[in-house]
């Protein structure tokens, strides 16, 4: 197996004349929970894109399960993919399908399996996420929370061994958003994957991460493990812990 499941070399990324990804480097261990913390338009969604194959950098390496993906055909970072589960910003439920067949999808993409097989596994996913009651229903018909359960549900479908969370609780009132911090701790304690949230909720994320990393003007400017970051006497962690307005994070 992979000491590091996700490895990222001098990363560089431009958009127009705005440098995004500016030389980011790291490495995620397997099995490991890690959050990714900064300040809205940061570029946390966009390292995001980059880490699940979207988007190509403008340089470096971006290495998952031991594979550079940056130069891969589309095919084979379909190949890659299938070791993946992301859970969106919005859950990106098909409105069209219901629960059931949000989380059948990808099982049927990926997988030759019997309808039985693949109800089986959705019947499985649902039931850790607390919907099998809920399965018929269509997203339209969820509340907030619910959605971003079944978009889990759905992650979770293929049993990949990395997962990752794009703002997993935006949204949602504090009950809920504790629901879904729950649930990521139970799932990942029940399986042997890496978690990968990006997120701006620090009191969620700093309960369930065994490491953090801060991005700040396309860099990598702080790593290390939650109580690390609590002491830590960095000025920008500490503002961006307490929220003050005041220090040298600025808001455009």
């Amino acid at each position: 197996m992979w000491s590091s499941m996700i490895v990222l070399d001098d990363v560089y990324k431009k958009y127009g004349r705005q440098m995004v990804l500016n030389g980011i480097s790291f490495r995620i261990r397997e099995g490991s929970v890690t959050t990714i913390i900064g300040k809205s338009g940061s570029g946390k969604s966009a390292l995001l894109r980059h880490m699940i194959g979207l988007e190509r950098p403008d340089s470096g390496v971006i290495r998952i399960r031991g594979e550079n993906i940056v130069d891969l055909s589309s095919r084979e970072l379909n190949r890659i993919r299938r070791h993946f589960g992301v859970l969106f910003q919005e859950g990106a439920l098909f409105d069209s399908l219901s629960v059931k067949d949000n989380v059948a999808f990808p099982i049927r993409e990926h997988l030759r399996l019997t309808e039985k097989e693949v109800q089986e596994i959705v019947d499985d996913r649902l039931t850790q996420v607390g919907l099998l009651d809920h399965q018929n229903k269509f997203p339209g018909e969820l509340s907030g929370g619910m959605r971003k359960r079944a978009g889990l549900a759905r992650a979770l479908a293929l049993d990949p061994s990395i997962v990752f969370f794009d703002e997993p609780t935006t949204g949602l009132d504090p009950i809920s958003r504790n629901v879904i911090y729950r649930l990521i701790e139970k799932t990942h304690a029940d399986h042997f994957r890496t978690y990968v949230l990006v997120s701006h909720d620090v009191g969620g994320s700093l309960r369930i991460s065994g490491e953090v990393m801060m991005l700040r003007d396309g860099k990598i400017s702080w790593s290390g493990t939650p109580d690390e970051l609590r002491a830590s006497s960095d000025e920008a962690v500490q503002q961006f812990i307490t929220g003050s307005p005041d220090g040298p994070i600025t808001i455009d």
